[in-house]
């Protein structure tokens, strides 16, 4: 329990009994933006880009870098969040277009912090390759995506309540298309707005002989067949309140020699001694160190006393019964990044300042 402690209170002076130790844990994932520990129900596949975002956030934890920049997409944020679909396939087929099959797409919104700002939203779709026959290479598909507008009352005709905003031809192909959703997305963050989107997927023939296109009903059994589809919504956020400049810093290593001055210590964390390894991805522990030892008097340089703890030393050395020692705390501290799921089974990939204890003070 002692290394469940340290994580929350990386060495101040204050020791924490065990039964806070659960108060300590909710106070420590509202910082992380959790308002519980997550129970992720499916443990979906991590998507490649999100890996590959992860590798290289850990290669320039040691270099000068903008940590609240996410080069992959060329804009500003520290969170980055793959949000599924909770959409269904809608039964029946529209009046407007009889051979269509259409998917209700529902991302939920309020998984971001109201303090965060969205900097973009990316529909990505696929089409699951063995859900369709390879043979049907003569057929593409006329993909439109609507924004619904408010919930159709049950008799009335859904053109009403919806607004095209994409239209395009498409194939089944094993690469992902993409739409930039931000606008959107930013209108779903207000409570009542978000109604989803609908997406509709017509089947084209095309002749080669007049070079034309026709409307075809796939059919099998009396059902009209189409590829199956998954839909996510990549979305990266900036929480200013966990954005700071990040400086160079050289590799640290602790110094193996004793001592009883207040120096860095060793700790690592490993997220199994906390029971946390259910719901965070990567990594799955890390260096997280902690400070210790006496602030004695005269306090030297190498101890970044304050003017205050270089007097309350001096004190000590008269008083000491009536006047403590200087506490040793960190004073300088270095991000990780965090791959995990979050309360609605997304994969999220963020940014978290003070993890890391690099050097400690006398304060």
């Amino acid at each position: 329990m002692d290394v469940f402690k340290f994580l929350f209170l990386l060495s101040s002076c204050i020791f924490v009994s065990t039964e806070n130790t659960h108060v300590q844990e909710q106070l420590f994932l509202s910082s992380l933006g959790l308002s519980s520990r997550p129970r992720a129900s499916i443990h979906g596949p991590v998507p490649s880009v999100l890996w590959n975002m992860y590798k290289q956030a850990e290669k320039k934890r040691v270099h000068a870098s903008d940590a609240c920049t996410v080069p992959e997409y060329g804009v500003r944020g520290n969170i980055v969040r793959y949000v599924m679909d909770q959409g269904r396939v809608i039964a029946g087929s529209s009046n407007g277009c009889p051979t269509c099959v259409e998917h209700h797409l529902y991302f939920n919104m309020s998984v971001l912090e109201d303090v965060e700002q969205l900097s973009l939203a990316q529909l990505e779709i696929k089409f699951k390759q063995d859900s369709f026959p390879a043979s049907r290479t003569d057929l593409t598909f006329n993909m439109h995506v609507y924004r619904v507008l408010r919930s159709a009352l049950k008799g009335m005709a859904h053109e009403s309540s919806r607004r095209l905003l994409i239209s395009q031809s498409v194939q089944v192909t094993p690469g992902t298309i993409r739409f930039n959703l931000t606008d959107l997305a930013e209108s779903w963050r207000r409570k009542g707005k978000n109604y989803g989107m609908v997406m509709a997927l017509q089947a084209t023939r095309f002749s080669n002989e007049l070079d034309q296109v026709s409307d075809v009903e796939i059919s099998y059994q009396g059902h009209v067949e189409m590829p199956q589809l998954m839909a996510s919504l990549v979305v990266v956020s900036l929480n200013p309140q966990q954005c700071r400049s990040r400086k160079k810093r050289s590799a640290y290593y602790l110094p193996v020699t004793p001592s009883n001055v207040c120096k860095p210590r060793r700790l690592y964390i490993d997220f199994k001694d906390v029971g946390w390894q259910d719901w965070i991805i990567a990594p799955q522990g890390y260096v997280a160190n902690y400070c210790h030892g006496e602030c004695p008097f005269p306090l030297s340089e190498s101890l970044n006393g304050t003017n205050h703890a270089i007097l309350q030393t001096l004190v000590h050395s008269f008083d000491p019964k009536g006047t403590p020692q200087p506490c040793c705390v960190p004073i300088k501290l270095s991000p990780i990044s965090m791959l995990y799921y979050d309360n609605n089974d997304n994969v999220v990939l963020r940014h978290y300042e003070d993890m890391v204890v690099d050097e400690c003070g006398c304060r």
